[in-house]
């Protein structure tokens, strides 16, 4: 399965370029690392692969990018696959005090 999300933030109405994300799985000892990258000029970040039905969870390090006085420095989102075989999108919408997620397509 393909996995891919762009970050978008709202206070500005721009995507959020160069924010670190890395990706993890849940597995019987915790999170276990996957992958790690950044987000593109325009906010995006595609082409990671997931292997497998199960729950995985997208951490965003947003602090720099929102600035030191953010309520929000870092943003988890936790979700389910399924069917593998979809692709799966998962954007963040995030400003200082507020985030929203969704799934997109």
């Amino acid at each position: 399965m393909s996995l891919s999300t762009h970050v978008l933030d709202t206070s500005v109405g721009r995507p959020a370029p160069d924010v670190p994300v890395r990706l993890e799985a849940r597995g019987d000892d915790g999170w276990e690392p996957l992958a790690r990258g950044r987000t593109d000029a325009d906010g995006r970040l595609a082409g990671w692969e997931v292997p497998a039905a199960g729950v995985y969870r997208l951490v965003f390090d947003v602090g720099d990018h929102l600035g030191a006085e953010s309520f929000y420095p870092e943003v988890g989102v936790v979700f389910r696959v399924v069917e593998p075989a979809e692709h799966h999108h998962v954007p963040l919408l995030v400003s200082p005090y507020g985030y929203t997620t969704y799934r997109g397509s």
